[in-house]
């Protein structure tokens, strides 16, 4: 067996033994989301006993699977497999070691590795659907097709998700042979849940419409839709063979109907504009390996938001081989590494769509706040000014950009990023009220009240009973001891709206306090502080509240756990004063005085 070098950097910094975990956790159940994670990769279960229980982690086979695991529950797949491969040149008849390195070289996305390791472990005669699939999609890329449908016969796991995938893939085999009838027919024949039926329905009318069937893409299309009516994908499918169909009007409806949910979804736009310019609809797929990619997306990225991390990685990845031009999978690929806090991959992977992709821009939008989440701010400003620069009435841009500018406080930039976006609209609706809401905090926070008092009324014209809204204007009204009344209503009616934010409560129980009805104050700042038991201000407000009805000790003990919490700068010597003196006996006028700072924005 050819041995990869492994990857030895983080040695010295693993000093600790890693309790038994099951390696992988997915069962099958009945729901689509939920239903499709299942257990594909054998090995769950192994016990760390059988390579002893090092006191510290030299370079050995004990040290180097240690290092994996731990880099595996960090989700760092490249140093995982690295350890894990280190482990395997140690001993290379292991099928566990063999099957978490072949996992992970693919969750990564070292596809060419990851089909070495696949090999491997036909050699050894480990059976695994997952590398059946990565054999398959190689086999799929170079136009091999019989040898897909070969590859995929062989023994494996036999869940609903290995079945699911195998059917459809083989069905693109089938389509790449000229086999066509034979793989609707392959497709048709598979048993499973219900969620089965989106899936086999979507693929047969793609392999229908691309082989020039549009009659019967639409009645597949038709059933695809009925089965989820709210998958993008489908509703762009359906609309296009609608069309193809010579149905464009119903096709334009179904898209009118949409928008009003998704507002001008990219892909949607490209789609009526394909549709009205009125010339000939091309097939969605017409490549059998673009095919495979379709449903290695379609389960990958619902796997990915069931927790099956490396699994969703390992299925986006090879849908990302099978066809570079899938927009879909780079931007849930990007979307599952951003859950993984791991901004520079999803920068990394988002960079892989097409340029002439309907999402590009999304994805370009997504690399700025990721740069963002590198704490480049300076890359993050870059990126997204020049998108604006291009096309200057792109709100998303400009929203994304204020936001970021006021997240770091720099409140002014934000201001004149969010009125230049503002210029931009001749009309305003009802999905413009973010854009007033971010501006009136920007101005609120710049001392410029009365503009941003209209900023904030002026999104509650245009989302009434907006809670968030609802609560900074009520709360900065009350820090004011402005419309006092009118600020407690409001407050009271975010509240109501949404009971379980901690953020709301907390701004319902500091009114109180400053209003002076001390005990309702404890009542409701108690509940915020179950609902965010680790935000400082709410626990600061807490220990106000108890100081004025006479449970000091309560209000110190809050006082310090505020402090603990890692409170901004500016409040942590108002804290520490309160625990050393307690509140003076006098009404504070401000909340500056009562040593507190709003919550929100």
């Amino acid at each position: 067996m050819t041995k990869f070098p492994g990857n030895r950097s983080h040695r010295a910094s693993l000093k600790s033994w890693l309790t038994s975990v099951a390696l992988v956790g997915l069962m099958a159940g009945s729901d689509a989301p939920q239903a499709l994670a299942e257990a594909t990769v054998a090995g769950a279960g192994t016990s760390p006993a059988q390579f002893g229980t090092p006191a510290d982690l030299p370079i050995t086979l004990s040290g180097s699977y240690l290092a994996g695991r731990l880099a595996g529950l960090n989700k760092d797949y490249g140093q995982a497999a690295a350890f894990y491969q280190e482990a395997l040149n140690a001993d290379p008849e292991s099928a566990m070691l063999m099957e978490r390195t072949f996992l992970l070289k693919l969750a990564n996305g070292d596809i060419v590795e990851a089909e070495h390791y696949a090999s491997e472990m036909e050699r050894l005669g480990i059976a695994s659907f997952l590398s059946h699939l990565a054999l398959a999609s190689g086999a799929m890329v170079q136009g091999n097709y019989q040898d897909v449908i070969d590859e995929l016969e062989k023994p494996g796991n036999a869940g609903p998700l290995s079945q699911l995938t195998t059917g459809i893939s083989q069905g693109w085999a089938l389509y790449g042979l000229g086999r066509v009838d034979e793989a609707m027919a392959t497709i048709g024949a598979l048993k499973g849940p219900e969620w089965f039926d989106v899936f086999k329905a979507t693929h047969r009318a793609l392999i229908a419409f691309a082989a020039g069937d549009n009659k019967l893409a639409l009645s597949e299309i038709e059933a695809a839709h009925n089965a989820d009516p709210g998958a993008i994908r489908a509703v762009d499918a359906y609309a296009r063979i609608l069309a193809a169909n010579g149905r464009k009007d119903d096709a334009l409806q179904l898209l009118d109907e949409f928008d009003e949910y998704l507002n001008d979804h990219p892909l949607l736009v490209r789609a009526r504009t394909d549709i009205e310019s009125g010339e000939p609809i091309e097939p969605i797929v017409l490549d059998p390996a673009a095919g495979m990619s379709e449903i290695l997306y379609g389960l990958g990225s619902a796997i990915g938001r069931d927790g099956a991390e490396e699994l969703s990685s390992g299925y986006l990845q090879l849908a990302l081989r099978l066809d570079p031009q899938a927009q879909f999978a780079a931007i849930a690929l990007g979307g599952l590494f951003e859950r993984l806090e791991q901004p520079a991959r999803a920068i990394e992977v988002l960079s892989l769509v097409p340029e002439t992709a309907a999402l590009k821009r999304d994805a370009e939008i997504q690399i700025g706040l990721h740069y963002n989440a590198l704490d480049d701010l300076d890359s993050a400003r870059a990126h997204l000014e020049a998108l604006i620069v291009e096309d200057p009435s792109e709100l998303e841009a400009i929203t994304s950009l204020g936001n970021i500018l006021r997240n770091h406080e720099k409140f002014a930039e934000s201001e004149a990023i969010y009125t230049k976006g503002i210029e931009t609209i001749d009309e305003l609706d009802q999905n413009h009220w973010p854009l007033m809401y971010f501006r009136g905090i920007s101005r609120e926070r710049l001392g410029k009240w009365e503009q941003a008092e209209s900023d904030f009324r002026t999104a509650l014209e245009l989302e009434p009973d907006q809670p968030l809204v609802l609560n900074y204007l009520g709360y900065s009204l009350v820090d004011q001891g402005l419309k006092l009344d009118e600020a407690l209503e409001m407050i009271e009616t975010a509240v109501d709206l949404r009971p379980n934010d901690g953020y709301i409560v907390d701004s319902l129980g500091w009114v109180y306090y400053r209003l002076g009805r001390y005990e309702e104050a404890v009542r409701e700042l108690e509940r915020a502080v179950e609902l965010r038991p680790s935000d400082p201000v709410i626990n600061d407000h807490l220990g106000d509240a108890y100081w004025k009805v006479g449970r000091r000790n309560e209000a110190r003990f809050q006082w310090n756990h505020a402090r603990d919490l890692d409170p901004e700068e500016d409040e942590l010597p108002k804290i520490l004063d309160k625990i050393e003196n307690g509140l003076p006996d006098a009404p504070e006028t401000n909340a500056a005085q009562a040593g507190t700072k709003q919550n929100g924005g």
